[in-house]
């Protein structure tokens, strides 16, 4: 009996193993990726009146798109809430989470999900109105405090104020459109959230230079693309994916030149590009995987300066998100 059963519990897990094993399959099978993305965060992913989604995030999702399937336009945005996101990685809902979500031990452990790297470094912080005069955090003793439930947000601010000794309220909601409306409304005196959101939620608010994001960041809010544990080849296909974009803003390999650098480049331009390399086989990829990636969508500081750069509504500065060389967190294992 006991032999039975564990032959059934082994059956059962070997299906399940190579049910989730197959994603990359499955995707070139249905030739259509699902991204899980948000509800809408301007310079992140947030469709326009037609629709059409584009971000940070959505060049993501399209990068991937091209590496796997040849084209960043098979992609098909799920627009999920901070509560429902990891419930639809876990369930298969979608192949690729793609949506602002910061990396902590607990999620990589406890919610059958797992980071590839880290796409975006930021911080908590928060967000007043100007005419209250308010300059400093330690400033917002009695304060009310829009923000979203299903994030890193709220412990964060209990430790913070804790520590500080800092007496505030939360006013807590499940959606980030119903989160904004309240601060805009004047339902509370506060809105924190990634430092990032703020920039991107604040042009949506009534007269957007009445709004100041106060200068503390009070967390590490490193933000990455995640996939479903249990999936080796999936997992490793998104992780050089993020790194084929990081290296090749390195090798200055752009959207433009990345066609003419196939027969002009340097040998470790080509290399990267899939000129006498191999590497995308071990990926189950075309051997061009990378090209088709940066042709389409660009290397990681072009997609950076579009959406959330100074050329962009955002002018968020770089910061820790320069390259490596050039004073900043970014930084991508060789791509050989």
């Amino acid at each position: 009996m006991k032999t039975g059963i564990l032959a059934l519990f082994a059956t059962a897990f070997l299906a399940g193993t190579t049910a989730q094993a197959a994603t990359l399959d499955v995707v070139k099978q249905r030739g259509e990726l699902r991204c899980g993305v948000s509800q809408g965060v301007l310079g992140f992913s947030a469709p326009d009146d037609k629709g059409e989604w584009s971000g940070f995030d959505i060049d993501f999702c399209r990068a991937v798109a091209a590496a796997t399937l040849g084209s960043p336009d098979k992609v098909k945005y799920v627009p999920l809430s901070t509560k429902e996101r990891f419930t639809a990685l876990q369930s298969g809902e979608v192949d690729l989470l793609s949506r602002q979500t910061t990396w902590t031990l607990s999620r990589d452990t406890d919610l059958g999900m797992s980071f590839v790297g880290v796409n975006y470094y930021d911080g908590q912080a928060f967000m007043v109105r100007g005419d209250i005069g308010v300059k400093s955090v330690k400033e917002l003793s009695g304060a009310s405090v829009c923000t979203e439930t299903g994030t890193t947000t709220e412990q964060n601010m209990a430790d913070y104020f804790s520590a500080n000794k800092i007496e505030y309220q939360v006013i807590a909601f499940e959606k980030a459109d119903q989160t904004i409306q309240a601060f805009n409304s004047g339902r509370c005196d506060v809105y924190s959230t990634d430092a990032s959101a703020l920039y991107s939620q604040r042009l949506t608010l009534n007269d957007p230079d009445r709004f100041v994001v106060l200068p503390e960041v009070i967390s590490k809010e490193p933000l990455g693309p995640a996939v479903r544990q249990g999936d080796d080849q999936w997992f490793k296909v998104v992780r050089w994916t993020l790194f084929a974009m990081i290296e090749a803003e390195e090798l200055g390999i752009t959207r433009e030149n990345a066609a003419s650098l196939l027969e002009s480049g340097t040998a470790a331009q080509k290399r990267f590009l899939g000129i006498d390399n191999e590497a995308g086989k071990a990926l189950g990829l075309d051997p061009k995987w990378a090209y088709q990636t940066v042709a389409a969508v660009g290397n990681y500081g072009e997609i950076f300066e579009r959406h959330l750069g100074k050329g962009s509504a955002l002018r968020i500065d770089r910061g820790l998100n320069k390259l490596w060389n050039n004073g900043g967190l970014i930084y991508a294992p060789p791509v050989r």
